[in-house]
């Protein structure tokens, strides 16, 4: 069975699918059995393509992307193994979501997988920035992907 891995932000279209196509792109080239998705702790996006920004933060570092935005729901969490909030926002949203402790386990933030992340693990939201902003974003995902790697690695291996 695939090690499911999923990505939480706001909405949905900025940090989330970032995040997303990013790890898509890691176990793709190692060939792991992987399944990633993303979506947000809100609903105005819902439906909406990625943000335009982030596409093309994307394709400019050489991912793909591909993306229709959606609500994490509450009884999803059954469904993944890990689930990455990109700010401690999605992380108290998520956990206090979450039906008992073995779900809000599952939930941790994407920068804890960053060893040089110091103090805030926060992935700042970019939506109302522009590109500096958004390539900041990606910089910190790509930063997180050894770390996250690993866990994951390690995890479908049992432990």
């Amino acid at each position: 069975m695939s090690y499911r891995v999923t990505f939480v932000c706001t909405g949905n279209i900025c940090r989330s699918p970032m995040a997303e196509w990013v790890l898509r792109h890691h176990v793709d080239e190692e060939g792991l059995d992987v399944e990633v998705d993303s979506s947000g702790t809100g609903n105005w996006h819902v439906g909406d393509a990625a943000d335009d920004r982030t596409t093309a933060a994307l394709e400019r570092a050489g991912y793909r992307s591909a993306h229709i935005a959606r609500q994490f729901e509450s009884g999803w969490f059954g469904r993944y193994d890990l689930i990455l909030a990109l700010d401690e926002g999605h992380l108290r949203a998520l956990r206090s979501m979450a039906p008992d402790e073995e779900a809000r386990g599952k939930v941790r933030l994407l920068r804890e997988f960053d060893p040089d992340a110091a103090g805030d693990l926060d992935v700042p939201d970019p939506y109302y920035g522009g590109r500096a902003d958004f390539d900041l974003v990606l910089d910190q995902v790509e930063a997180a992907m050894p770390g996250l790697l690993e866990e994951i690695r390690t995890a479908a291996k049992g432990g």
